[in-house]
């Protein structure tokens, strides 16, 4: 019965040109986006990896200065997705691209909770108490720190642009 039921839906994908293999990836990664959004603000398994990028995005860009040293976390944290989703493309690996556009847009929501709490400061940071904010750093050097949670909300609108990228991949995407 279920071989029948296969081979009718196998027979009807082909009949009317449905291509169901490069939806695969939206239909496993679809859960998993709304998993990191229903998870915002709270501490997901990703987070650890976007502290590993994070950190090295200070030591990386300390050459450059004080103000570019504090934006290289956040700057590592958001490019290593992005360049690897762009080598995926580049290689057309669909699936690999959808997942790191995932990621992106997980770091993304990771950054506007960070953002967003700039002129507050409530989150815990790695160094404790006296440990450098770097976004209320960020902001209040440009001027615009009573604006985090404006930037906290577009970076979160961000993400999800990110994550709906991803899961439409496939209709924009040529083999």
């Amino acid at each position: 019965m279920l071989m029948e039921m296969t081979g009718t839906l196998r027979a009807l994908c082909l009949r009317y040109g449905l291509h169901v293999r490069p939806w695969v990836g939206t239909l496993l990664l679809a859960p998993v986006s709304l998993y990191f959004l229903l998870s915002y603000g709270t501490y997901t398994f990703m987070d650890a990896v976007d502290l590993v990028f994070h950190e090295a995005g200070h030591v990386f860009f300390a050459p450059f200065g004080p103000f570019i040293r504090i934006a290289g976390g956040t700057i590592m944290q958001l490019l290593v997705p992005l360049l690897l989703a762009c080598h995926f493309v580049r290689q057309h690996e669909r699936l690999g691209a959808q997942v790191m556009l995932v990621w992106l847009g997980q770091s993304l929501l990771n950054v506007s909770v960070y953002a967003a709490d700039a002129q507050v400061q409530r989150l815990p940071l790695l160094g404790g108490d006296r440990a450098l904010h770097d976004w209320a750093y960020l902001l209040d050097t440009v001027g615009l720190l009573p604006h985090s949670q404006v930037i906290g909300s577009c970076l979160f609108a961000l993400g999800l642009l990110v994550f709906s990228l991803a899961l439409v991949l496939p209709r924009f995407y040529v083999d």
